[in-house]
């Protein structure tokens, strides 16, 4: 057991004291799984785009849980009923949201584990805590699942205005300096209240979520679909995919014994047991940019080439555009890279690539962010907001990129 004595604070650059709530909440922070975090990069290789975005999971996990605190109490002095059990189960539930999170967060979401994501891990990671901790967890991971009666609650974890969002725009923004992605989460959470069992915005905060959904589409935009961001999570999504490949040709390649179990085994949702969990909480960002620095040296031409492109930062030539990239310009870079360096087809999809990237600032079909009027009327947001914008943030905008080698590579 923890010392109860012990201070239980965490000085967190942007709110400044974060208070753990309680002993429970202590000890799964402590525990090696929720630990693992910390090894965990908050925006993949996005440092290579604005180099101060080092921060972690870990960082975020516990901000989210503070602004959990802040709506709980604000719910709470507008008559909202929720009781300690109910607080404690939704401290957890945020704090445990990201925990399955892999290498480098979503960059490796699809190349550790097959057609997994990050939620289906996190939640394997809560059901193991909750065995650990005598069954605790498990208001916690109803919450989690949306199967708790109260509906808010689960909106507070997972929807358009929940605390995840409100600390992860707030901590980017601020991590990377980019001004015009800092929202005011304070003002958004005094906003909240509970109308009909969902989470709604009063209307006095109209103009605080329309500085959310324009700072969250600026966010997409400038940082997360950065194109220099994109081309290095496809280069470490490749790098893997190449040493699977000569792996599986029965070459020798160096990396944790944490890394080699998923390069050698197809693991997939149907066989994500707690043998394999075990296994998986030992791998973070250290097992793959260790092998990468490795892999500069291996002798496959290929794999030697895009792990120096990664370490070094001399990446791929990127173009992103509002429409399908043209076949005939796709196949002359094709065709000069395939000649340059003497491969087949297959080998010059490693150099050579196109894809598309969506982003949908506010998906009004899922979830909408409802504001109660003064007659106490509920309105969409897009429909409440006199800002036209709003309905243009409800369109999906599609772009496209090409990657293709610089000459000078």
């Amino acid at each position: 057991m923890t010392n109860s004595r012990k201070l239980k604070i965490f000085n967190d650059p942007i709110y400044g004291f974060i208070t753990i709530p309680n002993g429970l909440i202590f000890e799964l922070i402590g525990h090696p799984y929720f630990q693992r975090l910390r090894r965990i990069s908050q925006m993949g290789l996005s440092y290579l785009v604005y180099p101060g975005a080092h921060h972690t999971r870990f960082h975020h996990a516990l901000g989210s849980m503070h602004l959990m605190q802040k709506a709980l109490q604000v719910l709470r002095y507008k008559g909202v009923e929720i009781s300690e059990e109910e607080e404690e189960g939704l401290c957890i539930a945020i704090l445990l949201h990201d925990i399955g999170h892999g290498p480098f967060s979503h960059a490796m979401e699809h190349s550790i584990v097959e057609s997994t994501d990050h939620e289906y891990i996190s939640l394997q990671f809560m059901e193991a805590l909750n065995t650990i901790f005598n069954g605790r967890l498990t208001l916690a991971i109803s919450i989690f699942k949306g199967q708790y009666e109260k509906r808010f609650l689960n909106q507070l974890v997972s929807s358009q205005l929940d605390m995840d969002r409100l600390d992860y725009l707030k901590r980017d923004s601020f991590y990377t300096g980019v001004a015009e992605g800092n929202i005011n989460s304070e003002r958004l959470i005094t906003m909240l209240n509970v109308v009909d069992g969902n989470l709604v915005v009063e209307e006095k905060g109209v103009y605080s979520v329309e500085k959310f959904l324009m700072a969250r589409r600026f966010m997409y935009w400038q940082v997360y679909l950065h194109k220099t961001g994109i081309v290095a999570e496809q280069l470490l999504i490749k790098i893997l995919q190449r040493a699977k490949e000569i792996m599986n040709d029965g070459q020798v390649i160096v990396c944790s014994d944490a890394l080699r179990f998923f390069m050698e085994n197809r693991i997939e949702k149907q066989n994500f047991d707690q043998e394999i969990l075990t296994i998986f909480s030992k791998l973070d960002d250290v097992d793959v940019l260790a092998a990468i620095k490795l892999w500069q040296d291996h002798p496959d031409f290929i794999l030697s080439k895009l792990c120096g492109m990664l370490i070094n930062r001399r990446f791929l030539k990127v173009k992103l555009k509002n429409s399908p990239i043209d076949d005939a310009v796709f196949q002359k870079h094709t065709a000069r890279v395939k000649e340059k360096y003497k491969l087949t087809d297959r080998e010059t999809t490693y150099f050579v690539f196109k894809g598309r990237i969506e982003n949908k600032a506010y998906d009004r079909h899922h979830q909408n962010i409802n504001i109660l009027k003064k007659n106490k009327k509920l309105i969409d947001v897009a429909k409440a907001s006199d800002q036209f914008n709003l309905k243009a943030l409800s369109r999906t905008v599609t772009k496209y990129y090409i990657c293709y080698p610089k000459d000078s590579v």
